[in-house]
């Protein structure tokens, strides 16, 4: 009987407590929305999930300057993705990935006859 009964103010009590989540949570977002929060969060969030590398990003992660050739740059690349597959750093070995794969883009636009322009 005693069970029962704790059983029921349990159940009562996470049900008071579910609506009282929802409630806060209903009148934080209104006022996030209010203060311009929720708007700048969602940017953020866009912003930070197409941020493209930058040549200069690309260059200073593979050691390189904007003289180096592309035989310097495809050997660091070589260097720098085999020492981070040994030793296990997959974050690293992935940004110098995407440093070769950015400055691929501004050597092949390079090489294109017009220059690059179109």
């Amino acid at each position: 009987m005693a069970a029962k009964i704790l059983a029921n103010l349990i159940v009562m009590g996470s049900g008071i407590l579910a609506r009282a989540f929802v409630q806060a949570y209903r009148q934080a977002l209104q006022n996030a929305s209010k203060s311009g929060v929720a708007q700048e969060t969602l940017q953020n969030a866009v912003r930070r999930g197409n941020k493209v590398m930058t040549e200069q990003e690309a260059r200073q992660i593979l050691g390189v300057s904007e003289q180096s050739s592309w035989e310097e740059i495809a050997q660091k690349y070589d260097t720098l993705f085999e020492r981070n597959a040994k030793n296990g750093s997959f974050y690293l070995q992935s940004k110098v990935h995407r440093a070769k794969e950015c400055l691929e883009t501004v050597y092949e636009a390079k090489d294109q006859p017009d220059g690059g322009t179109g």
